[in-house]
């Protein structure tokens, strides 16, 4: 028996006892293959998001859009909404574009390489897909992998140029057989035993073929290069009520909360400074500031607000009290709940 094949055989007989109850997965002893539509819907909600935060939002999708035919008949507007809250939006509009792709070839490929035709499908994604749903042999990295590839044979290289040599060497312990349970059951070891902090290599099953366990350090891999500080942005919103409403903008279908409804503000995504001129003249109240961070910047954004006026342009009156319905994005939703306190 090869190491590689020790180390595959290791973690997945440690997997049929430990693997991780989720709502997107079938039981280990399941005769069917997992649903393509779950599968996908689950690994594009848990990009950049914890299992924890995900599990609920998962849940919801699901009952209301049970097949990826009816996700593609929603209008884009409602999957926005729905999404609120879980970030990098951009998510939610390729969601929305890849079922109606899925939905009108008659169902997802069962192949990496057509799966990354599909829109929003990445390398990872498609991998994913193709092991997990399909049973294809597929190399699949996400961060958790990462980790546990970086220590098992001590990647000193810094990230994220030791991408590639990370990737190489989970392509070599990826068995041609089972690579979906191999897949999840490397995810799983990642989560909970090889954490970021404080790994529990006692309890691992890799234990004794870990190069990172045998330097004596193993929580310094994978080496990650010294983080950038991110800049700080400010920017003003505006509430405006009147008669129990507040008025809400769609913002443009393109660039940062794409598609999402959100109270008027100054511009701030597109370089403003948070001195821009409010939207109808009146008697503004300062009211405080919440502050947001992005993947690439701080924000601190300013709130105002005024009851009654016309706003201009194109928006929606919106009951205050049914406001949680709006799906506003979450430093909206932080402005919203500082307005209403």
């Amino acid at each position: 028996m090869d190491a590689s094949g020790t180390i595959s055989e290791l973690l997945l007989e440690w997997y049929r006892s430990h693997a991780r109850v989720l709502p997107w997965r079938v039981p280990l002893d399941a005769l069917e293959r997992p649903d393509p539509y779950r599968v996908w819907l689950s690994e594009v909600m848990l990009q950049q998001t914890t299992v924890a935060t995900v599990k609920p939002y998962f849940e919801r999708f699901v009952a209301r859009w049970p097949t990826i035919e009816a996700l593609a008949a929603a209008p884009e507007a409602d999957v926005m909404a729905a999404w609120a809250g879980l970030g990098y939006y951009s998510r939610a509009r390729n969601l929305v574009a890849c079922a109606r792709a899925v939905a009108a070839r008659g169902g997802f490929p069962d192949t990496e390489d057509e799966l990354r035709g599909l829109p929003g499908l990445g390398a990872y994604t498609a991998a994913a897909v193709a092991a997990i749903a399909f049973g294809r042999r597929a190399v699949v990295v996400d961060a958790n992998v990462e980790r546990v590839v970086a220590r098992l044979f001590a990647i000193a290289q810094p990230l994220p140029g030791g991408k590639a040599a990370i990737r190489t060497k989970a392509a070599a312990i990826t068995p041609d057989h089972d690579a979906g349970h191999f897949a999840q059951a490397m995810m799983d070891l990642g989560a909970t035993i090889c954490t970021a902090r404080d790994p529990r290599c006692l309890l691992c099953p890799l234990e004794a073929h870990c190069e990172g366990r045998r330097t004596g350090d193993p929580v310094r891999f994978p080496v990650k290069a010294a983080k950038k500080a991110r800049p700080e942005r400010t920017g003003s919103a505006f509430w405006i009520e009147q008669d129990g409403k507040v008025w809400l903008v769609r913002r443009p279908g393109k660039g940062m909360l794409g598609g999402m409804r959100a109270l008027p503000d100054d511009g701030w995504n597109a370089g403003g400074d948070g001195s821009g001129v409010p939207p109808i003249a009146g008697e503004w109240r300062a009211v405080g500031s919440v502050r947001h961070s992005f993947t690439h910047f701080h924000l601190t954004l300013s709130l105002r607000v005024i009851h009654g006026g016309n706003p201009p342009g194109e928006g929606e009156w919106w009951p205050v009290e049914r406001l949680d319905e709006a799906g506003l994005p979450t430093v909206f939703a932080k402005a919203a709940r500082l307005a209403m306190a």
